[in-house]
């Protein structure tokens, strides 16, 4: 028997529209779609897919047995959620040997920051694997923004917000550009880091860009908690032509 193939489609930053033509057709030739959830919800790309994929289609919830829960610097963090893809790349080679294609979901573009990769990982050497890129968080938050980023031969970084806060210095001082995502409970030290290196007047706060609840200001307006879907922007030079 033929083995199945990983198909693994990036559906974009949140609004449906915004899914390619591709990932689309991919999602409408496959029997099995797999997605990343928190154990009480749908999760966030199966709700952007969710016109295109059919009530006959198979599907796999790859719930985490954590978010927030447990800090990242908490050793056990890294052995609980290697043993959780370990599992979960388990569960899809069972499905791919028997023939089986798969289509494996992911918010934004697979290769950045997306949990889809850890599977990529462990399976690509075993079974055929396409990949389908999709519109990064960042270019439909810069997009709902209206904040071009990087003119001439502006350099961008991008930045977790994870990062110490010495580092998140260092890199926003040196860069033209930045995109820091990741916010959530390290909102209070990013604001220092911005405030360190003299861009917080330019940075712009984006929550659930291109979403229909989606909010945009300047970040030193924006006063509360950060959700998981928000980053910030720090545009490059302007008007250099």
């Amino acid at each position: 028997m033929a083995r199945g193939t990983l198909h693994v489609v990036g559906v974009g930053p949140g609004d449906p529209d915004l899914m390619t033509l591709r990932a689309v057709k991919t999602l409408q030739g496959v029997p099995v779609v797999a997605y990343f959830c928190r154990h009480d919800t749908q999760g966030h790309a199966r709700r952007i897919a969710q016109a295109h994929i059919a009530a006959t289609t198979q599907e796999i919830r790859l719930a985490y047995p954590f978010t927030t829960e447990i800090s990242v610097k908490d050793p056990s963090y890294h052995i609980d959620m290697h043993a959780f893809y370990d599992r979960c790349a388990e569960d899809l080679a069972a499905v791919l040997e028997k023939g089986r294609d798969v289509a494996l979901l992911c918010e934004g573009d697979p290769f950045l920051y997306g949990s889809a990769m850890y599977l990529f990982d462990r399976l690509h050497t075993q079974f055929e694997t396409q990949v389908v890129p999709g519109i990064s968080a960042m270019s439909g938050c810069w997009s709902q923004a209206a904040r071009p980023m990087t003119h001439g031969d502006d350099v961008l970084c991008v930045l977790p917000a994870t990062m110490p806060e010495e580092a998140l210095v260092h890199w926003l001082d040196k860069a033209d550009a930045a995109v820091v995502m990741k916010i959530g409970r390290n909102m209070p030290k990013l604001r220092k880091a911005l405030e360190q290196t003299g861009r917080l007047p330019d940075a712009v706060y984006v929550e659930r860009g291109t979403q229909p609840e989606a909010r945009c200001l300047p970040f030193a307006e924006q006063d509360g908690p950060a959700p998981y879907f928000s980053l910030a922007l720090v545009p490059g030079r302007k008007g250099v032509r």
